[in-house]
């Protein structure tokens, strides 16, 4: 995703709106005939408490974007958006229970109606269904090629990566080169064959893998020899470079599947 790309998504109701509440009690306390209507005389600056709960939130937000993968401005707004606006509830409930109670009502509002925009463009992928159904699709044709995600619908690592892999599906996908995905939310079994934590404090999501032949080649992130997790950053140029997908796509196009040959019944 290009920068121009990030300020027209900017544009969008649902950043401009999670923007104002992630920034709300920064700028009442800034803007003078705000801060002047909400707040008396001596708490019209930030005092000790509040500032550290700010520094705490700076701290708690470069942690998780970097551990997310977040590459891109949108990324990493998206990632924040949460942990932004639970610190302006707190910060008004600190300030005055009233406000904090309003606060959290329009917050839930806005999440109500206004739901993170997904990626639009276009994709190539297959949706599979458990540990079977990948089994059934790596069986079905060994000569095909199959890059898979295993993600959770609630982790915002995997919501980050979704429309990249997207854009790989659209780019790369061929007759024998295919992209699948699996939910391991709603099939654990998949997680359990393919070694894949669901857990909420999981750092293999999302995991993509390689199969050729049917087996499993390659995978990102991988545990090294003493079996500490690599970790990967998952953004475009990385995951075609970490698969080779140039190359595999060049071979996949020159060696296409040979249909078989119908044989034709000659009637007597």
């Amino acid at each position: 995703m290009t920068f121009k790309e990030d300020l027209r998504l900017l544009l969008k109701p649902y950043y401009l709106v999670n923007i104002l509440l992630s920034l709300s009690y920064i700028i009442a306390k800034q803007v003078p005939f705000i801060c002047s209507y909400l707040f008396s005389e001596d708490e019209r600056e930030l005092d000790g408490k509040e500032t550290h709960i700010l520094f705490f939130l700076l701290f708690v937000i470069m942690i998780r974007t970097r551990k997310s993968g977040s590459v891109t401005m949108i990324h990493y707004l998206s990632t924040s958006f949460v942990y932004t606006k639970i610190t302006n509830l707190i910060l008004w409930f600190y300030a005055d229970i009233r406000m904090g109670i309003l606060f959290a009502v329009i917050f839930i509002f806005c999440a109500l109606i206004l739901p993170e925009p997904t990626y639009q463009g276009p994709q190539n992928i297959t949706f599979i269904r458990g540990a079977n159904g990948l089994e059934e699709e790596l069986n079905r044709d060994t000569r095909i090629v199959w890059v898979v995600a295993f993600y959770t619908a609630w982790n915002p690592a995997c919501n980050t990566f979704a429309p990249i892999y997207s854009q790989l599906s659209a780019e790369y996908a061929l007759e024998n080169l295919r992209f699948g995905k699996i939910d391991i939310g709603r099939f654990p079994d998949a997680g359990l064959k393919y070694h894949v934590s669901d857990a909420s404090t999981s750092k293999q999501l999302p995991t993509i893998i390689l199969f050729k032949n049917g087996k499993e080649v390659d995978r990102r992130p991988y545990a090294d020899k003493n079996g500490k997790l690599v970790k990967f950053l998952f953004s475009l140029d990385n995951m075609k470079a970490a698969f080779d997908l140039n190359n595999i796509y060049k071979f996949c196009k020159t060696n296409p599947l040979k249909k078989k040959e119908k044989k034709s019944i000659k009637a007597e």
